[in-house]
């Protein structure tokens, strides 16, 4: 499989994953309803935005689009780590 695909794949499979956790999230009244809201936009935004670099037009805009993909990774490591503890509260 070559890298491009791969991180294809992995940010798809990384967006599943989000929204099955969202599912989860959802389900509970309280603060993960909150947060579930913002992760599954910046989780689902990631492998949005590496399909669209893979269409840039230079290699400014390749390098902008995968920026724009890092930060969605970085806002949805933070959701996941907020939404985990608050799950695993009320639980």
């Amino acid at each position: 499989m070559s890298q491009q695909r791969d991180i294809t794949d992995r940010t798809f499979n990384f967006a599943v994953r989000i929204v099955n956790l969202c599912k989860v999230l959802d389900e509970k009244p309280g603060v993960g309803r909150v947060l579930y809201k913002q992760l599954i936009r910046s989780g689902t935004s990631i492998g949005a935005n590496v399909e669209e670099s893979q269409s840039a037009q230079s290699k400014a805009d390749f390098v902008h689009k995968l920026e724009i993909a890092l930060r969605g990774c970085l806002k949805s490591r933070s959701g996941c780590k907020k939404a985990l503890s608050v799950y695993a509260v009320n639980r």
